[in-house]
C-alpha cells in the first residue's frame, strides 16, 4: 500500500527504518518537526512535509497519544486506511470518514538505539476483515511475532508495558542517582542488571525474586533506609519492599 507515515519522534523513526530495511516503500513523511524530519528524510532518502500531506492508501499516525485525534482530522481521503501506534487509545479516537485501524508495535523506541524489529510483537485491529488483514501482512514482513488484538486486550498490554519497562527503567534512573551521589560506577551494576533480565527467560518473575524483602531482613532493610538521605529514594525503596512483602506474604 502506499503509505505516509506521520509524526518525527522514536516509535516515528523506528517504523521508517524497519520499512525501509524491509523494502516497504514509503511515500511520505508528514508532520510539525521540520528539523527531525529533515535528519529522518536524510537518512532514508524519503520525501517530507510540514504542510502538504499527499494522498495514499495508509497512514500511520505515529504521535503521542495526546495530539492523535487532532492529528488524524488532517487526512481528509475519505478512501483510506488510517492507523495509530498508540496502545493506550481505540481506534475512535480516529476522526474522519476513512476506514480505522490501530498498529500498535509493543517496544521502547529511542533514536540512537538499533532494533532487532523481527522480534518486536505488533498487534493489529481494524474495523473490516481486509484492513486487518492487509495490516497483518504489513506487519508480518517486519516482524516474526504478529497477533490481533482489540482495544480491551491492548490497553492492558500497555499497562503491563508501563510497569514492565518505565517503572523498571525509572528504577535504574534512581539507582544511578544512588551511586553517583557516593561516586561509585554504574557500571558496576550492568552485570547485575543483566542477570535480572536474563533470568526472567528462564523463571516466572515472583520466583526469581531475591533481596532483603523476600526474605524479610528487617536489619538490612533498616540499615537501607538509614543510609537514604533522599526523601524521594527513601519513599520508592519503602513502599518496593512493602510490596515485595505483601507478595511473598
Amino acid at each position: 500500500m502506499q503509505t505516509v507515515i506521520i509524526g518525527s519522534g522514536n516509535v516515528a523513526y523506528h517504523l521508517v527504518k524497519a520499512f525501509k530495511q524491509n523494502n516497504i516503500e514509503i511515500h511520505q513523511m508528514f508532520g510539525r518537526n521540520e528539523a527531525e524530519l529533515l535528519k529522518i528524510s536524510t537518512e532514508f532518502n524519503i520525501p517530507f512535509s510540514t504542510n502538504q500531506l499527499e494522498d495514499a492508501e495508509l497512514y500511520i499516525i505515529a504521535v503521542s497519544d495526546s495530539v492523535v485525534e487532532n492529528v488524524s482530522e488532517l487526512i481528509k481521503n475519505e478512501n483510506a486506511l488510517v492507523a495509530h501506534t498508540s496502545g493506550s487509545l481505540p481506534m475512535e479516537i480516529l476522526k474522519g470518514n476513512y476506514r480505522k485501524a490501530s498498529f500498535y508495535p509493543l517496544q521502547t523506541f529511542s533514536k540512537t538505539k538499533d532494533l532487532d524489529y523481527s522480534k518486536i510483537p505488533f498487534f493489529i485491529e481494524a474495523e473490516n476483515q481486509i484492513d486487518e488483514k492487509s495490516l497483518f501482512e504489513l506487519a508480518s514482513i517486519i516482524s516474526e511475532n504478529v497477533e490481533t488484538s482489540d482495544y480491551e486486550k491492548r490497553k492492558y498490554i500497555h499497562l503491563t508495558a508501563v510497569f514492565a519497562c518505565n517503572f523498571v527503567n525509572h528504577l535504574f534512573a534512581r539507582a544511578k542517582e544512588i551511586s553517583d551521589s557516593q561516586n561509585l560506577d554504574f557500571n558496576y551494576f550492568i552485570p547485575l542488571i543483566d542477570e535480572t533480565v536474563e533470568k526472567i527467560h528462564h523463571l516466572e518473575p515472583k520466583l526469581a525474586q531475591t533481596g532483603p524483602a523476600v526474605r524479610r531482613d528487617e536489619r538490612v532493610l533498616k540499615l537501607h533506609e538509614d543510609l537514604i538521605a533522599d526523601e524521594e529514594h527513601l519513599k520508592i525503596y519503602k513502599l518496593m519492599n512493602e510490596s515485595i512483602k505483601k507478595m511473598y506474604q
